[in-house]
């Protein structure tokens, strides 16, 4: 039976190349619109690669309404929207909260703006355990209760899942499926797309594997004073293929029509705090190879630990994270490998 089409936006980033390769191998056509702001065109090469397909894509901002009209008008029939289009560095939207506010928030409202009159059945939004902000205890539950965000990028996740919940509450004839990650790392095991983002990177792995390389010069360890086993913070580390295929399921579950809900969340993590210190640990243990590192002081905005509990997406949307952390260190090494053969990192 032919598959619905499904948008996905962002989907030449992290995140959302792992999810249309998935997509495609599930048989669904995709369209990506990305405006190639932190991610590159040649990610559409490596996602034919692995899965056989090319995506349609459109190159555009998803803050430029006209440009989502005439991708809705080009490619009739997209039944389903995956979200992947966000500013995403914590550190980032401390410096440059406007940035954030106006990217995140005003995607997702064009987004939903146009979902009714072109008949798309669902949304999937990309959202964050930051909305948990500092947990009162560990694991977190999707009943465990919203903090006020420690960073406008945190903040963006909580009032884009307020503004999803009441236009849907407002009686609009779609639902949504809302993903709470926690920290996604690694890359394909085929390293043919990984994470790469332009300039220098915000996020701890890659920055790991280019100090790893010798691109960086040591890797920065914000903080060893934290109330942790060894003082640095710990995260819930998935790897990105597990993460990528919950949204099949979420994509599948909500044009399916499984469930009553108009809205459903679920924490996607393994149900482990790692810290950043044993993460290094892992990867130098995968790997063999050593990170050069140092202890500087805390990052503003930076939670001290959190874990998720993600039974609920164990039984419900029946995903479970599978991969080990060896492994998905050993994918990032071997991605970041690729690129140096590559010329490209």
């Amino acid at each position: 039976m032919k598959k619905d089409r499904i948008l996905v936006t962002g989907g030449t980033g992290y995140i959302g190349s792992h999810t249309v390769v998935e997509l495609q191998k599930a048989g669904y056509p995709v369209v990506i619109i990305d405006n190639l702001s932190n991610s590159n065109r040649d990610v559409l090469d490596g996602i034919e690669r692995i899965s056989g397909t090319r995506p349609d894509f459109v190159e555009a901002d998803c803050t430029d309404i006209d440009a989502l009209r005439k991708l809705f008008a080009d490619y009739p029939g997209i039944k389903g929207i995956i979200n992947f289009a966000a500013s995403k560095a914590v550190g980032e939207s401390v410096q440059k909260p406007l940035l954030y506010y106006r990217n995140n928030l005003n995607t997702l409202m064009n987004l939903l703006d146009l979902m009714g009159p072109n008949g798309v059945k669902g949304i999937v939004f990309s959202s964050s355990c930051t909305v948990y902000g500092e947990p009162d205890e560990n694991p977190v539950t999707e009943k465990s209760p919203i903090k006020k965000a420690t960073s406008p990028y945190g903040n963006t996740k909580q009032i884009s899942e307020e503004i999803i919940t009441d236009v849907i509450n407002s009686g609009a004839p779609f639902k949504s499926v809302i993903l709470r990650y926690f920290n996604p790392v690694g890359a394909h095991p085929s390293a043919e797309i990984g994470e790469l983002p332009n300039g220098v990177p915000q996020n701890l792995v890659p920055y790991l594997t280019q100090a790893a390389m010798g691109i960086r010069n040591e890797l920065s360890v914000f903080g060893n004073d934290y109330n942790t086993p060894d003082g640095s913070c710990i995260r819930d580390y998935i790897n990105v293929v597990d993460l990528a295929k919950a949204h099949v399921l979420a994509v599948e579950r909500m044009l399916d029509d499984a469930s009553e809900e108009k809205i459903e969340i679920f924490n996607l993590g393994t149900g482990l705090g790692t810290s950043v210190l044993e993460l290094i640990g892992a990867f130098e243990r995968s790997t063999g190879v050593k990170v050069p590192h140092k202890i500087v002081g805390r990052r503003e905005g930076d939670i001290e630990k959190v874990w998720a509990d993600p039974t609920i997406a164990n039984t419900v949307l029946g995903w479970k994270a599978e991969s080990s952390l060896d492994e998905t260190m050993r994918s990032a090494w071997a991605w970041q490998c690729k690129l140096r053969e590559r010329g490209i990192m």
